[in-house]
């Protein structure tokens, strides 16, 4: 092998203008660290200044930042039944999502929305790359949230960038100052709204002006804001490039028919600056003018103009400023554009790319998908609020009792999982003359209330001589009634013992 270092063709060398991979050199035994090394360490020290963009991208961005913060700054303080509609009551487990409630015995529904969001993810991804990335994700939400106040109060790019090389002042201490104050209140309210989800949120209001929060509450509070003002205020892109696993498994989920943002080298190469009184075209320039305003608009700092990067969120902020340019140098729109790799490469329409849509891997995930949303929906739809568990008493199997009959003693778990009180009347079948009542000799009538458990022993008796010794099946039937006249009614199956 050469001990000489790997020549390098130049970037606008070669057919059709296309990128050229740049080799970089590695470091020799003894002669230091690699530059690929040293260059991501830079990355990672230097601070991003995304400049403001506007466009229609930019657009959808602020509808859906808007959007997204109505829904979680909003849903705890609606009302349904009385109580918070939306409330994940950890203390008392139940899960109250307007009118269901959700108990621990319902953690196969948690197990399938588990499963939909990995299949959603792999859909979407295989479809159009990171758009919840860019779009709806926390991070991004929230750092948009965080830098428009920066930009309202430190300006934009270049502001901020003179702000942040001048030396310390009244003015410089006042502006960050400002922002820091603004920041914190925003993170204090998110984490005070993330715990009001698993906490009234009302009275979490008041014991907060009160001082009257509990510590974990306090903790849960403090810490998830700290995390919002970090992540957002601080760390940014650094979550986006290095600490989300998302970035790092994409690759295998996308292909060259995947709908992602994209820069067209074949039309935009070779680039470089002109007048706009000159023919490009005659002077054999393509129709990027190296601008670098895609740069600079780019929340993580890629150039998208070097290929596909996992470090792309699918923001679309680089198109917008694009097409800015386009229109100001009279020049098509679409030279950075949503589409595929395959569609630059094979010039493909955009009606092309989006029949390339239906393919192999995207079909069968839409079939997985909606087959276990369908089945999801219809056990959401179907499943009884009523629910019977059946515990023998093993501490007696069975005996005779005074009036010749012979007793078994049972605990039935009762669960309500409606917002309705339910009239319960139990009996049981499987033995002629069988008979059901309460441990204290009763009734076999109960009263439950609304989204409550019940403990209920209960005694089983048959008499001497109507079942021969030894285990007999029987079924217990809970018939219950609301008080609007709903009408539910469970079996559950058990076994009465006969002693010799």
């Amino acid at each position: 092998m050469s001990s000489q270092e790997p020549t390098v063709r130049p970037r606008n060398e070669g057919d059709a203008g296309a990128p050229q991979w740049q080799p970089q050199p590695i470091s020799r035994p003894g002669g230091g660290s690699s530059p690929i090394v040293e260059k991501a360490l830079a990355d990672v020290r230097s601070k991003i200044y995304p400049r403001s963009v506007t466009g229609f991208f930019a657009q959808w961005r602020v509808a859906l930042v808007v959007f997204t913060q109505l829904i979680f700054y909003g849903l705890p303080w609606l009302q349904w039944n009385d109580r918070q509609a939306v409330l994940f009551d950890l203390g008392a487990r139940k899960f109250y999502i307007f009118g269901m409630v959700l108990w621990p015995q319902d953690i196969i529904y948690l197990t399938v929305l588990l499963v939909l969001s990995a299949f959603a993810l792999f859909l979407f991804t295989a479809l159009a790359g990171r758009l919840f990335c860019g779009y709806a994700c926390p991070q991004t939400v929230y750092t948009e949230i965080f830098m428009w106040v920066e930009r309202k109060i430190e300006g934009d790019r270049l502001a901020r960038i003179r702000l942040d090389e001048s030396p310390w002042g009244l003015r410089k201490i006042r502006l960050k100052a400002t922002k820091h104050l603004l920041w914190i209140l925003i993170a204090l309210w998110t984490g005070f709204t993330f715990i009001g989800y698993f906490a009234p949120i009302r009275e979490l209001l008041l014991a907060v002006f009160a001082g009257t929060l509990g510590f974990w509450q306090w903790f849960w509070m403090f810490f998830y804001g700290f995390a919002t003002w970090g992540n957002a205020g601080f760390m940014r892109e650094q979550v986006c490039k290095y600490m989300c696993p998302y970035a790092r498994f994409q690759s295998v989920m996308v292909d060259q028919d995947t709908y992602v943002v994209t820069y067209d080298y074949v039309r935009g190469e070779p680039r470089g600056g002109r007048s706009r009184r000159i023919d490009h075209r005659e002077a054999g320039m393509g129709d990027c003018v190296d601008c670098s305003l895609c740069v600079q608009v780019c929340p993580t700092g890629i150039d998208i103009r070097e290929g596909m990067q996992y470090m792309c969120i699918g923001c679309g902020a680089c198109v917008d400023a694009c097409d800015t340019v386009m229109d100001k140098m009279d020049y098509p729109r679409g030279l950075i554009r949503y589409t595929s790799g395959n569609a630059i490469k094979e010039g493909l329409s955009q009606q092309q790319v989006r029949k390339r849509v239906l393919r192999p891997r995207t079909l069968v995930y839409t079939g997985i998908l909606a087959a276990v949303f369908i089945a999801f929906m219809v056990s959401l739809a179907t499943r009884t609020t009523l629910r019977v568990d059946v515990i023998r008493d093993r501490g007696v199997l069975g005996r005779e009792v005074p009036g010749g009959m012979i007793e078994n003693v049972y605990r039935l778990q009762i669960i309500n999982t409606s917002e309705e009180a339910l009239s319960l009347s139990l009996s049981a079948a499987g033995i002629p003359e069988i008979t059901v009542t309460t441990a204290d000799g009763s009734s076999s009538a109960l009263q439950i209330d609304p989204a409550s458990n019940r403990l209920v022993p209960i005694v089983v008796r048959v008499p001497v001589g109507q079942a021969e010794p030894g285990l007999h099946d029987i079924e217990f039937r809970a018939d219950a009634q609301s008080d609007e006249g709903r009408e539910v009614l469970v079996v559950e199956r058990s076994s009465f013992y006969v002693p010799n």
